[in-house]
């Protein structure tokens, strides 16, 4: 099962589900793991990644990899509204899920929202 590690530890992503409506929102998870479970890994993260499409408010995904023989890797979802993605991360059958993820693994989750910054990118 995947452990579970706070990108902020000041600030939980399980805090952030308490704060305000926000949206859309923009789940950045980074993985490390052990380099002989990366194609675990992969099924795992491959059939959550199918799971989560068919939820309301999924926007999109994207799965990154470390350059070279790191076993890092960071994902990016965007989701409409901060409530779709706690009712899709919250779902019981998807909880149940990550006791696929190899026991190396382990998830830092945290949500962000996109900025505008004139000249160089947009909200």
């Amino acid at each position: 099962m995947v452990q579970m590690k706070p990108l902020d530890p000041a600030f939980s992503i399980q805090q952030q589900f308490a704060e305000e409506e926000a949206g859309p929102v923009v789940l950045v998870n980074v993985f490390t793991l052990d380099p002989a479970d990366e194609a675990a890994f992969l099924d795992a993260w491959g059939k959550d990644a199918t799971y989560m499409k068919g939820r309301p408010g999924f926007i999109s995904t994207q799965l990154n990899r470390a350059i070279g023989p790191s076993p890092t890797y960071f994902n990016e979802a965007v989701w409409e509204s901060l409530e779709l993605f706690r009712t899709a991360f919250s779902d019981p059958d998807f909880r149940a899920r990550l006791a696929d993820y190899p026991s190396s693994a382990t998830t830092s989750p945290h949500l962000f929202q996109r900025v505008a910054v004139p000249g160089v990118c947009v909200a």
